[in-house]
């Protein structure tokens, strides 16, 4: 029988994560919902976009009212505190403004920001007034920005072409206010990854092989909901990041190889299924 298959799992922790939506499953809110359930906790969501997308690109966008974002996150604060909350794609400066301001109601102190900002082809997905209210107040809000190389160029204005250059940039977010930063160096062309988390007291630099796929499609989204959830948990910041890109790089290497373009990683690659239900 069913019930003698499975183990009774107690939840871990409550994550909230404010995000869009991604129909194609690989990224967005489809992305954290899946790491966070995966790794044993309790995913809320607050959708700040809809977009209609698969792995070749992204077909439209469509907004969600400003009232709505704002009912989504405190409504559901109200009922079910959050022990952590993850931040993905904020599309203009009123959803930022918003979040902000919701932010200040709903008082939770572990607050993980991935600032999605850049395409994968480069694009700007966001204009340069957004930009400027990340840099300016949500990123001193939370505790962890975790921007990719293009995105740690545009909120620091430093070229970023070797590791040095990664760590004078988190410095600059630093300094600009930012607790704590974890660049992403996947966009390094290195033989090897490096991913640099940083803070006033340490530098630490992550070291991982280079995967050779083009299927990593909401690699950063389902990093950072990762890091919010162990650190919700009780893991220190920095080793939340260390298990969390662990957990990435594993779900890249059994990746599913799903689609025609950059295809989605296996976000239940730390699980045992049992497939033969009866």
């Amino acid at each position: 029988m069913l019930k003698n298959q499975l183990i009774n799992l107690k939840l871990k922790s409550k994550i909230l994560i404010i995000a869009g939506s991604d129909s194609s499953g690989g990224a967005g809110i489809q992305a954290d919902i899946k790491t966070v359930t995966s790794l044993g906790s309790y995913a809320m969501t607050a959708i700040t976009a809809i977009t209609s997308q698969n792995t070749t690109g992204v077909l439209s966008i469509s907004k969600v009212p400003l009232s709505e974002i704002k009912n989504q996150i405190e409504f559901t604060s109200k009922d079910i505190k959050p022990d952590a909350i993850k931040i993905g794609m904020l599309h203009s400066s009123k959803v930022i403004n918003v979040v902000l301001n919701s932010l200040n109601k709903i008082k939770v102190k572990k607050i993980i920001l991935d600032p999605v900002m850049v395409a994968k082809g480069g694009k700007k997905l966001i204009d340069n007034k957004s930009i400027e209210l990340i840099r300016s107040r949500l990123m001193k809000k939370v505790t962890l920005v975790t921007p990719n190389i293009p995105e740690a160029e545009i909120l620091s204005k430093i070229k970023i072409k070797s590791i040095d250059d990664m760590i004078t940039a988190g410095n600059k977010l630093l300094k600009n206010g930012a607790k704590n930063v974890l660049i992403k160096g996947g966009h390094l062309k290195s033989k090897r990854v490096f991913d640099i988390y940083l803070n006033k007291k340490e530098i630490k630099i992550f070291k991982s092989k280079k995967i050779r796929t083009k299927n990593t499609h909401g690699t950063g989204c389902t990093l950072s909901s990762a890091i919010a959830t162990y650190f919700s948990c009780g893991k220190t910041l920095k080793k939340s990041c260390s298990i969390a890109i662990n957990y990435v790089n594993h779900s890249i290497e059994v990746g599913p190889k799903y689609g025609k373009g950059h295809g989605p990683i296996n976000h239940i690659s730390l699980l045992n299924v049992n497939k033969k239900f009866r």
